[in-house]
């Protein structure tokens, strides 16, 4: 080997340990940045951990890199072009789908919110002093969950009603039966009344009357009624009023052959007027001395003698003669009490 060859020999020997220094250097400064740049962070999705070693430190490009989609209504608690920082932990919550009625509209809604009460207040749906929820405010979202909101409303109504007037019918033995008089005439009252009505969703569900207070009281109509009879006597003399017909049994007396006195327990004397008032003998407790009557068969009489046999229900009628008494005999009549 010449000289010149030995030279190049030793001159590249002597290099070569520099050079594996050197790549020795870049290999160990490399390692350190990569060492530096890599990062460990935890991906929490909907309370599942998932642990991520990366050198990206753009957490949008991070979760691109890992397949992890953020939705719009997804959330997140670091901005997707944050930088992380190794041990950081991000937060993901998934949107679910919730059925909201409300309002007459059943609305479908994405959410990412923890409670019903948070995703009322990201939809700007609000709830009124008494509208109802079903469920809570205070239950968590859950996929596929329906929330119903009943609109209650509570409305006040002022009216005035009528107060029907009574009528009291009066029985009057002034009158004729059958005829009437209004003696005066009735007026309807008022009431102010204030009603609670409760609507939900528009319809009437409640009504209560919580205060009734009277403006004006009716005035009563009266009526009076007659109840006089009209009796026709088939002999004439026009209409006579009565007051009351009763059934009685009757027997006849005389003075004719002076077997009774002549004068009635009253003192007037016996007498029968075909024309006029005849004497007829009866029970006081019965019908009152004095009374005026119309005998069916026998004409227009006064109560004015009694009699030992006259009790109750019984009347005896005077006639002048005996043969009159006689041919009268016992019999059932009918006893008009007159006006």
């Amino acid at each position: 080997m010449n000289i010149i060859a030995k030279d190049k020999l030793k001159k590249y020997f002597s290099i070569w340990p520099k050079t594996l220094l050197v790549v020795a250097l870049i290999l160990m400064c490399t390692t350190i940045t990569i060492l530096n740049l890599r990062k460990t962070i935890t991906v929490v999705i909907d309370g599942k951990e998932n642990q991520i070693t990366t050198l990206a430190k753009n957490l949008n490009k991070i979760l691109e890199d890992y397949a992890i989609v953020v939705g719009e209504k997804d959330k997140i608690s670091m901005t997707l072009d944050s930088e992380v920082k190794d041990g950081d932990v991000i937060y993901i919550s998934k949107a679910v789908e919730i059925e909201v009625s409300v309002d007459g509209k059943n609305l479908t809604v994405s959410s990412a919110e923890p409670t019903v009460k948070d995703l009322l207040a990201v939809e700007n749906i609000t709830l009124n002093g008494e509208d109802k929820i079903v469920p809570s405010v205070e239950k968590p979202l859950e996929n596929g969950m329906k929330i119903q909101i009943t609109r209650v409303k509570r409305e006040v109504v002022n009216e005035v009603q009528q107060i029907a007037f009574e009528t009291e019918v009066r029985k009057s033995d002034e009158m004729v039966e059958g005829t009437q008089n209004v003696v005066q005439e009735g007026a309807a009252g008022e009431k102010a009344i204030t009603t609670e009505v409760v609507y939900e969703d528009g319809k009437e569900v409640n009504r209560k009357v919580v205060e009734e207070k009277v403006q004006k009281d009716p005035i009563k109509k009266i009526v009076d009624i007659g109840t006089l009879g009209v009796l026709r006597p088939s002999r004439g003399g026009g209409e006579v009023l009565y007051t009351e017909m009763k059934v009685f049994s009757s027997t006849a007396y005389t003075a004719d052959r002076g077997d009774a006195s002549d004068r009635t327990a009253t003192g007037t004397r016996c007498r029968r007027d075909p024309n006029g008032y005849s004497t007829v003998a009866v029970d006081p407790r019965v019908i009152p001395l004095g009374t005026k009557l119309y005998i069916e068969g026998y004409g227009y009489a006064i109560a004015e003698d009694t009699g030992g046999a006259i009790k109750g229900n019984i009347l005896d009628l005077y006639f002048n003669t005996y043969s009159e008494m006689m041919n009268w005999g016992r019999r059932k009549i009918n006893v008009y009490i007159l006006k």
